[in-house]
């Protein structure tokens, strides 16, 4: 790691780019540089609902950051299987989706919550603060980090496949239940 960093270092001396030297990992094959077993990344957000989440306040409560824009059609696609699924299901003092939409105004955030139909808190992430924290850049939005009590991640996503959204399901199944 400490030769990644010296490169990085070489490569861009005044400071560009200080962001990729703070990564724990390089990415992997799916663009994360986070690993389950590992604490998720500080945070806070400002849901659209007018509810703020941080890392801190969600000690104790398993959930999901979904990771979506609205100008992705894979987002798009998976957010209604999110509603229904898990959502819908395991909603409640010990459990929380939440939507993390990358780099827009909370005025676009608000209308495509309410054109996709979702009803689980959704929040802007102003120049993806908490996505590049959780994937490198230009590694693609779709993705969900699911997190224990502990503030652990325990499983992670890319896309929307249906055998790894099935066990997605399962994961936070054992966690709530």
């Amino acid at each position: 790691m400490k030769s990644i960093v010296v490169a990085l270092i070489h490569l861009f001396p005044l400071g560009v780019h200080i962001q990729a030297q703070q990564y724990p990992y390089p990415a992997d094959e799916r663009g994360y540089i986070v690993r389950v077993g590992e604490a998720v990344p500080e945070f806070e957000l400002n849901c659209t609902d007018g509810s703020v989440h941080s890392r801190q306040s969600l000690l104790g409560t398993a959930y999901v950051l979904q990771f979506t824009a609205s100008w992705c059609g894979v987002c798009r696609k998976e957010m209604p299987h999110l509603e229904s699924e898990v959502w819908q299901r395991y909603r409640g003092e010990h459990f929380l989706l939440l939507g993390v939409d990358l780099d827009e105004t909370p005025e676009k955030v608000r209308a495509f919550a309410k054109q996709m139909g979702i009803t689980y808190p959704i929040a802007p992430d102003p120049g993806g603060d908490l996505f590049y924290k959780i994937a490198a850049p230009k590694s693609g939005v779709t993705r969900n980090v699911v997190v224990d009590q502990t503030g652990e991640i325990v499983f992670l996503t890319r896309l929307f496949q249906e055998e790894e959204f099935e066990a997605m399901k399962s994961i936070i199944a054992k966690l709530v239940d």
